[in-house]
């Protein structure tokens, strides 16, 4: 395969296609188009109530992009990943480029839960997330969530549908379903970081 640049990653995202790896031991990336998508309808977010009285309580600090390698290493940081070095690579890059964001969950000066992913037009692509605390990684949802609606997103994007994302209001849709909602979300514009948000 050639060498996959920044420029192709965004390429491939904007045709309905992103890059997984099969450990982070396999330096071969593979292209993947599921036949059905996970998205978050950005209007169905289920915000338990035992998670909404931890988010009241919480001594927590939400932040964006303060430590996107953290977050990244944070998701790498399992046993089984398909985040290998060239992704991270990439992604950093993309990163740097001001196309893939991060929202972070700190406590002091520890990251203790965080996601991230790429964004084009009105859409955001959820790559990966982790959590060292329990709820963590719930919060940095449910702080992305509310964060994409003010910014004008209509379209985000989990890949696949698991079962934890299930719970919280994530559904399943067909790749056709998919392409036509992406493609409209292609055509708007949307802040990671709306004025005075």
């Amino acid at each position: 395969m050639d060498q996959i640049t920044p420029e192709i990653l965004l390429q491939a995202y904007a045709m309905g296609v992103f890059p997984m790896a099969e450990s982070r031991d396999d330096p071969t990336i593979h292209w993947v188009n599921p036949h059905r998508r996970g998205i978050f309808p950005l209007d169905q977010f289920h915000l338990s109530r035992s998670l909404a009285s931890h988010i009241r309580t919480m001594d927590w600090t939400i932040r964006t992009d303060t430590d996107f390698a953290g977050v990244l290493a944070g998701c790498a940081d399992r046993s089984e990943t398909w985040i290998n070095p060239e992704i991270t690579v990439l992604y950093l890059a993309l990163h740097a480029a001001g196309q893939a964001h991060s929202l972070e969950v700190w406590a002091g000066d520890d990251l203790i839960g965080g996601v991230y992913g790429v964004t084009l037009g009105a859409a955001f692509f959820g790559e990966s997330m982790f959590s060292r605390r329990s709820n963590a990684s719930k919060t940095a949802l449910a702080f992305l969530m509310h964060r994409l609606r003010a910014g004008g997103f209509t379209l985000f994007d989990t890949q696949f549908l698991t079962p934890h994302l299930a719970s919280l209001g994530a559904v399943e849709i067909t790749r056709g379903a998919y392409q036509h909602r992406l493609a409209d979300a292609l055509r708007r514009t949307a802040a990671f970081d709306p004025p005075g948000y």
